[in-house]
């Protein structure tokens, strides 16, 4: 049975559960760069210019590059206490600031410094983009933001996730550490990039945690999940979930970066040959680590469309994803301005693309009869959190 779309009429204050989800990545953040600055030019139509993302999710996820986006949407900025970035400012900042992140190398041996580089260390030593974070985010606190983040990260000493979550700050004051050092680890991609130490001391300087953080891509490159199981345990802890936690409750726009999928580079046959270099490095890419991400975003994807379905409430679940991406644009590195252009054109032609849901049964996103482009769908849930927004406030003015 299809279910009927949302509309005004059908909320009820404080209701909702709004969630904001953004893939890793690298450079094709610029993809979902573009996705946001429409969806704030929505709001803003509808609410006003001061408006801002943060203002309509009641918690943003993000890895890696999402998390990244995450923390420009929701770092204060100490003059005013409002988000240090506009939607609109994200897409500008990438192509300033990626060729310096990721800088290419030209000429007949670049080929033969970066198999080196893979061999030896990580690709880029990251003091640019290090920098660049600890500029943009200065001393932020994870309890410091304006709504809620869940930015995961991978720990390499316990060989287990380390989820960095507000909801978790109480019961866990060892997480409440500088949002820069929480951004350097979740983007740490191996290969890419270097890992990333550092230490929570308490208020003598004593050392009470360390953490030894990759990418949160090894673990979450999709962390919709991840920001949904948050709110739960959080509602379970608080003691808000009464007879169930209703999941029905849950607004979710997950946006990921765009994939090659349909690019097909692979095949049994080819990498059936390969030994644990090629895996690592092949005409530029990292194939192992391709796959490890495709995976998981591809599984979180399946497991919400599932949920979403049974619950007859797949129209409170926006999946936003381009699986045709070739050649460069479907890299994580390649920084050159053509590349980086293309990507912005990349997320300009996904707006106006039809929107899809991924066929549960063979993986491939289809068109859906029913539901017009990527714009309009944004358009609708922009006018959803809207009066989700405007409900909250009177609820919060009356209690």
């Amino acid at each position: 049975m299809a279910s009927t779309p949302i509309s005004y009429q059908d909320i009820k204050p404080v209701n909702f559960i709004t969630v904001l989800s953004i893939d890793g990545g690298g450079v094709r953040g610029i993809i979902p760069g573009v996705i946001l600055d429409y969806l704030e030019s929505q709001l803003q139509a509808i609410d006003g210019e001061h408006v801002r993302i943060a203002d309509y999710f009641d918690v943003i996820a993000g890895t890696s590059t999402g998390g990244l986006i995450t923390a420009m949407l929701a770092t204060p900025n100490p003059k005013d206490n409002r988000p240090l970035m506009a939607a609109k400012e994200i897409v500008p900042f990438y192509l300033k600031n990626l060729p310096f992140i990721f800088p290419q190398k030209s000429g007949i041996f670049a080929s033969l410094i970066n198999i080196t580089k893979a061999l030896t260390g990580a690709k880029y030593n990251g003091e640019y983009l290090h920098k660049l974070i600890r500029d943009l985010t200065e001393d932020t606190l994870l309890s410091q933001t304006l709504t809620n983040v869940v930015i995961p990260s991978f720990d390499v000493e316990k060989l287990q996730p380390t989820i960095f979550s507000s909801y978790q700050i109480d019961a866990e004051p060892n997480l409440d550490v500088p949002l820069a050092d929480i951004c350097i680890a979740t983007s740490a991609a191996p290969t890419y990039l270097p890992a990333h130490y550092f230490e929570k001391k308490d208020e003598q300087g004593k050392v009470v945690k360390e953490y030894n953080l990759i990418d949160g891509g090894v673990c979450a490159n999709n962390p919709t999940m991840v920001a949904i199981r948050e709110v739960t345990k959080d509602m379970i802890r608080l003691g808000k979930s009464g007879n169930g936690i209703g999941y029905d409750r849950f607004i979710v726009i997950s946006i990921g970066t765009g994939s090659n999928k349909s690019e097909k580079k692979y095949n049994a046959k080819m990498v059936a040959k390969w030994g644990a270099l090629t895996w690592l490095f092949n005409a530029g890419a990292t194939p192992i680590i391709d796959c490890f991400n495709e995976a998981s975003t591809d599984m979180v994807d399946y497991h919400n469309s599932v949920l979403f379905t049974a619950l007859q409430s797949q129209d409170n679940y926006l999946r936003i994803q381009d699986d045709t991406l070739q050649g460069d644009v479907a890299s994580v590195d390649v920084s050159t301005k053509e590349n980086l252009n293309n990507l912005v054109k990349a997320g300009e032609n996904l707006l106006k693309k039809k929107f899809t849901r991924v066929n549960l049964d063979t993986g491939v996103f289809e068109t859906v009869p029913d539901k017009g482009t990527i714009e309009e769908e944004l358009t609708r849930f922009a006018k959803l959190l809207s009066c989700i927004r405007k409900e909250k406030i009177a609820k919060s003015k009356s209690s």
